[in-house]
């Protein structure tokens, strides 16, 4: 994260010349006053989340205990993250517990283009040991997605009763069915599917895992973005006899797309309307699981679907997205956020066999060298090259909101304030663990500075720590998280404190 280096130097030093220049570029001035009670929703240790599709499995020394350069990553990101396995990759695969089980038949489905074929494939019992010593590594738990597409309930209840067995305490849940939403494209008939179709189904698969496992726990319905199929679930759910232990309500969300789609732009993705859609997709989540008594989760999401876009999805302007929009769900209440990602053969496969931004910087005319530069996919948090593995700024992002894991939030509209004056930027404030105060900054705007008074009270006289999330620009393929190792102090309960354009920041006051 922050390795000695001239580039990490120089990254850092124009951070802090910016800074000195504020005022004499005219910096709009926001006294923010930071309530000492915490009274907002509780953000877990394990907030912090990826996604891969299950097809990753395919490869049994991927998500294993030898994969110590992935582990390295894994724990850098987050000391107790969770790992979610599903996708639309998860609807082709069955269960093969020994090398001499044949593969059952299959049912028919339509091919859809931007929609995954039907690639069958095994997950085998080795995938599955190597990867609860790959949790065991990290410190992550999982959340196990099983096929409902094309499974049976038989085969379901199998591979749940080993999955349950092997993985034990790092097994939160199990998520059967992936974007059941979509399936009226190619898994069911359109003129029939619905959510109430759905739930019947879903219920028949669930009981059947029950039986295998007891105490199985579920997240449902995971839909791909059609967030009132929680809320009809949420008004049915109270009819249903004997209920599966349901813990978590889960959707996807992603920003915009495919990558071809123009109007998937730095400038659109950090704008304030769009974190005003997201929050109206989180209240109506947050309302249907408070109907149900559960938590809400965001279970697979980014900055652009069918594999991101080059120069959105993987620069600095997606990690500044990734932070605000893991802390604004954290401020609905959400138990954490899951951003997909992976190797870019599981994701091509995933949407159909190519990634659209391939075909987006084939036409722009660089070179094969220079598209393998790229991450592939173009949004994924940790990039594969060869057997090396690197945070991508979206990672960044989500590890610079992962600092307030285990806090407390303030019910306070700080960003609002900010915005009043023209400035495109978001604040959050929370109370750590520890009985520190920390209020986050994310200044989104491509060329307005922010000049900040924050007011923590006159009876706080404590001393104060900042760590900025920066890059020499939106547009940078690179992202940097800077401690300040040297401190000050509060004056009359009152900081003062500059935030460059294009740069995060966060201040705690102990």
């Amino acid at each position: 994260m922050n390795r000695i280096s001239r580039r990490h130097f120089l990254a850092a030093a124009a951070m802090s010349v910016a800074a000195t220049r504020l005022r004499a570029q005219g910096a709009a001035h926001v006294t923010l006053t930071i309530p000492s009670e915490a009274n907002g929703p509780h953000m877990p240790e394990d907030y912090v989340g990826l996604s891969y599709e299950v097809q990753q499995l395919l490869d049994p020394t991927f998500f294993s205990p030898k994969n110590t350069g992935l582990i390295r990553v894994f724990k850098t990101l987050s000391a107790h993250g969770v790992l979610r396995l599903g996708g639309n990759t998860s609807e082709f695969e069955w269960w093969k517990p020994t090398p001499d089980v044949k593969e059952p038949e299959h049912p028919q489905t339509r091919e859809v283009e931007g929609e995954p074929k039907a690639q069958y494939y095994p997950v085998t019992a080795e995938a599955v040991r190597n990867l609860a010593g790959f949790l065991r590594a990290t410190g992550w738990t999982c959340l196990y997605g099983i096929g409902m597409g094309t499974n049976s309930a038989e085969g379901a209840a199998a591979e749940a009763e080993y999955v349950a067995k092997t993985l034990g305490e790092r097994l939160q849940y199990f998520q059967v069915g992936n974007e059941v939403d979509l399936f009226s494209r190619h898994l069911r008939d359109p003129e029939t599917w619905n959510a109430k179709t759905y739930l019947d189904e879903w219920l028949a698969i669930a009981r059947a895992v029950l039986k295998a496992v007891p105490d199985a726990k579920f997240g449902m319905p995971d839909v791909a973005a059609n967030v009132g199929w929680l809320t009809q679930i949420a008004e049915m759910w109270p009819s249903v006899q004997n209920p599966p232990h349901v813990t978590t309500v889960t959707h996807h969300y992603y920003f915009g797309g495919p990558a071809t789609n123009p109007e998937v732009s730095i400038s659109n993705l950090l704008k304030p309307a769009t974190m005003l859609r997201v929050q109206k997709t989180a209240d109506t989540a947050t309302a249907a699981a408070d109907k149900m008594g559960v938590r809400v989760r965001m279970t697979e999401g980014n900055t652009c679907y069918r594999g991101g876009k080059p120069g959105v999805s993987d620069v600095f302007a997606a990690a500044l997205w990734s932070a605000d929009y893991s802390l604004l769900l954290a401020s609905k209440n959400y138990s954490g956020v899951n951003l997909h990602g992976g190797t870019g053969k599981s994701v091509a496969n995933s949407v159909g066999g190519s990634l659209p931004g391939d075909l987006m910087l084939k036409d722009a005319g660089e070179t094969p060298e220079q598209i393998a530069s790229h991450p592939h996919p173009f949004y994924t948090p940790i990039a594969t090259f060869g057997d090396q593995y690197t945070l991508e700024p979206v990672a960044y992002g989500l590890m610079f909101a992962g600092e307030l894991c285990g806090a407390t939030l303030v019910k306070a509209d700080l960003t609002s304030q900010i915005q009043a004056t023209g400035v495109d930027a978001a604040a959050y404030a929370a109370k750590l663990p520890g009985g520190e105060m920390a209020v986050v900054i994310l200044n989104k705007d491509a060329a307005h500075d922010l000049e900040l008074s924050l007011d923590f009270g006159p009876s706080r006289s404590s001393t104060v720590e900042t760590e900025t999330l920066h890059a020499t620009a939106l547009d940078a393929r690179e992202a940097h998280i800077t401690h300040d190792s040297k401190r000050a102090s509060l004056k009359h309960g009152q900081y003062l404190v500059p935030v460059p354009h294009a740069s995060g920041l966060r201040v705690t006051v102990r």
